[in-house]
Parts: structure tokens; sequence; C-alpha cells
């Protein structure tokens, strides 16, 4: 996959028209500097003359070097063997032909997630590197599986894909392409342009090996993300950080690996602001990535403008598999809650949603706990002894109880009461003030409203021995 205009889409996003400065002379334009005039080797003064209204930027080779890593570490969702040149990212794709289903299905997920993160590209496949590489450099949009294949697309190659001295000496020989060199003596050409041209060749055509270095994934995520300019409102800096949650999705996938938390530092002309996102479990998925941060970010106030984006994947471990089922069943509906809360507690605050433990306390205001909805360290309590050997209880409690009247001798709630099960006694608790119970004495029983709900009430043990609904039944 070969990146055209890395120098300058390092840089996105820009105002159009742009253009990149190197030595005084413009070395790549946008297409509105292109339309205007502006070519690549013109001055500055000449740039501006045809396009009065252009943006100018001396070129970073560090700023695309880090976007290339960027992308090396998205690959990782593709294949795990990647190397890489100043401008191009070569891909073994062949041992994962079977997952993606085909040549065609790989090139097009390959160009689509390059696209989506702001980039142009031109793609090639072959059997070598070196002729994937030259094919995507000269927009040869080709897709040779077979050493034939290669040898008849490399032969229509010019020569301007050869070093420039070597281009410059066979042009004096009348040479036009690739395969009018081949087709001269290879001992005389040897003599003329040195071996190492002609292993070059050698290695594009498949004739010898062609040895790469692998890139090496690093150990930790850690990408910073340099802004062309200083953003002030957060919500826009989702472009840009988008492009650092697709390089953690293909870097996690790279490791079989999955995050659940990973911190966005917003570097900002007047300190730092630090985004916590957390996931009820471990995920590689790029979109709940998307989902979570665009929620936090379009809350977010921005005390001073943002320069920088730094991502980290503070809490990252294994990826366990998962077997697919022959059927849907229900239990894939389970699926979309860990989303669901992700994105609650993103947009509300991890403050407004929580999830509850038990306890182990027979008091039923302390029976259980709040936590966070992602406290993985929350020990669920066993319950009290003796809890479960009595009568039944409700899942909703009422906040505080409610005093009821007792006429003849019975409770009375919109008529009276029937009793269906009881007594249970509890009691104690004075070691503590747990939910400012304290020591309590109580008989709960099981009743029947006139309405035919089932109702948890008590009768306090101690004088005046008034009773109280605690609870309804579900």
């Amino acid at each position: 996959m070969h990146l055209p205009y890395l120098a300058l889409e390092a840089n996105a996003p820009l105002p159009s028209p742009s253009a990149v400065v190197e030595h005084g002379r413009i070395l790549l334009a946008d297409q509105a500097a292109s339309e205007a005039g502006v070519t690549q080797g013109i001055g500055v003064a000449a740039a501006r003359m045809l396009a009065p209204t252009i943006a100018l930027l001396m070129r970073e080779p560090a700023r695309e070097a880090a976007a290339l890593q960027r992308l090396a570490c998205w690959a990782g969702g593709l294949t795990p063997k990647i190397s890489l040149t100043a401008d191009t990212l070569l891909l073994e794709i062949g041992s994962c032909l079977r997952l993606f289903g085909g040549v065609r299905n790989i090139v097009r997920a390959a160009a689509k997630g390059v696209r989506e993160q702001g980039f142009s590209l031109t793609c090639a496949v072959a059997p070598t590197p070196l002729g994937a590489q030259w094919l995507a450099q000269t927009a040869k949009s080709a897709c040779c599986l077979d050493a034939e294949s290669l040898h008849r697309h490399l032969a229509s190659l010019p020569i301007s894909v050869l070093p420039d001295k070597t281009a410059q000496a066979l042009a004096r020989f009348g040479a036009r392409t690739l395969g009018g060199v081949r087709r001269l003596p290879s001992a005389a050409l040897a003599r003329r342009i040195g071996a190492p041209a002609l292993q070059l060749m050698a290695r594009a055509f498949g004739e010898i090996a062609d040895p790469r270095p692998a890139f090496v994934f690093p150990e930790q995520f850690a990408l910073v993300l340099q802004l062309p300019a200083a953003v002030d409102n957060a919500g826009a800096l989702l472009f840009a950080a988008r492009r650092l949650t697709a390089a953690l999705a293909g870097w996690l996938k790279a490791r079989q690996a999955g995050v659940r938390a990973m911190a966005l530092h917003l570097r900002q002309r007047q300190g730092e602001t630090l985004l916590s996102l957390e996931f009820a479990e471990l995920t590689a998925d790029e979109e709940r990535f998307e989902r979570v941060l665009r929620e936090r970010l379009n809350t977010l106030k921005l005390n001073s403008p943002v320069e920088s984006l730094a991502l980290v994947a503070t809490t990252v471990a294994a990826l366990a598999g998962r077997s697919q089922t022959l059927f849907d069943d229900a239990s894939s509906g389970n699926e979309a809650i860990a989303p669901l809360l992700e994105r609650l507690c993103a947009r509300l605050g991890e403050e407004q949603v929580y999830r509850v433990v038990a306890h182990a306390d027979h008091r039923p205001e302390c029976a259980t706990r709040r936590t966070g909805p992602f406290d993985k360290s929350a020990k669920v309590g066993q319950p009290a002894p003796g809890t479960g050997q009595g009568l039944a209880r409700p899942l909703w409690l009422l906040d505080a109880p409610e005093s009821l009247r007792e006429v003849d001798g019975r409770p009375f709630r919109g008529g009276p009461l029937q009793l269906l099960a009881g007594p249970e006694r509890i009691e104690s608790g004075w070691w503590d003030g747990g939910e400012q119970q304290g020591d309590l004495r109580r008989d709960y029983f099981i009743a029947l409203a006139s309405d035919a709900r089932w109702l948890w009430i008590y009768r306090e043990c101690r004088s005046p021995a008034h009773w109280y609904l605690h609870g309804v039944f579900a």
C-alpha cells in the first residue's frame, strides 16, 4: 500500500489549498493547489502568486514516520507480518487469505481502512515485496498471483522505479521500460549500471530472495498524535482520535489481546486533560472505542486549546478465544449489555451508573452494596448465616419503610392485609450503625394486599410495635 500524499496527509486536517515545503521548494501539493498551477519543485514565492490563500507547511519526517507507525499498528488487524518503507506498507497476506475469504476481500478491507483514516493510497498484490511496491508506486493496481502475471506487469513499468542514477544511465541507452532493460545482455549491463541495480530487478522479479525487516509491534501501546493546529472544541477531536483508536484496535488484534481501560491525554497549551475510558469487558472492537470516546468528547468543556493527543492502553490482557454458536440463541443478546453500559457511563458519568452486589449481613438494608459498573475487584459477599432459610425476600425494597395503620389488630393498607407467611425474625446489629440501622428487632411477614400484590411487611418487636411496609414482590 503506497501512500503518495503521506507528507501532506500526515498533517491533516488542513485547509485547502495547501502544500508541503522542503528546502524552500514545493514538495507536494493538494488537488486545489495543483489545479491553481502549483507543482513540485517551484519556489514558495511562485506558489503564493499562483494560489494566494495557500497554506504552506514545512516537511516533518518525524510526523510522517509516526503516521506510518500508527498505520502499521492498525494493519495488525489484517496480518501480523508487516514491513515499512518511507511511504509504503508491505503486508504479507498469503497466510491470511482463508480468514478474509480471498485476496479481493483483504485488499478491499485494507484500502477501506486506510482511506477511513484520511490517507490516499494505491494498492498492488504480487508474489514479491519489491514487485508489489513498484506496482503500487506507479499506480498499477495489479493483482499478480503467479510469476507469469508478475513478470508481465513488471515488464511494462517505466525505468523511473529504479534509483535515479541507474534510470538516467539506462535512458541514455534508449531503454524506457524494465522489460526493455531485461532484454539487454546482463554481463555488459552489469558493467555499465552496476551489479546492485541488476540484483534489485532480480528481487522484484522473484529470481533472488528479498528479505525485509519486520515491523515490531511495541510491547506497550502509547502513541502520540501532534495536531497541525490547536483545537478548542472537544467534539472536533474525534476525527484525530480515531486514528489512534484504529491503531490500538490493530495492535490488540496482532497481540490477540483486549483492553479494559485506556487513557486519552489531551495536551493543551496550559496543562493537560485526562479522559479515562473504561469498558465492561476485555475488547478489541474499534467501534466500541469510538462510541465511548464520542460520548465523552461531546460533553467535555476545554479550558484551553488542545495541541496534541496521546492514547495509552492502561489495562491490557490476553483475549480468550470464543466458540461461535451454530444457531442464534437468547444468550447472544447479552453481548449488547456491555456496550450499552459503556455508553451510559460515558454519557451520564460513572457515579450515575452502578451495580449491586450481595453483602454478608442479615439486615435487609445492609444486605447489598453499590459498586462501579466495571469494578472487577468487588467480590460478591455470601448471604449471612440463616438468611436463605427464612421467607423469600423481594427484589424491590422501599427507600424508607412505610408506616402502616393497624385496624382490629391487623395491618391495613387500602384494606386489611392477609398474612400469607411468617413470621421471620431478624434482629441484632448492635456492633455497628450500618445504613443507620444499628440494633434492630423485627418480625417479617409476606402479606396479600387488596389489589392482589404481595408485600413484605414487618412489625417492630419493641413497643409501640408498629407495622411497616418494607418491600414489594414483582
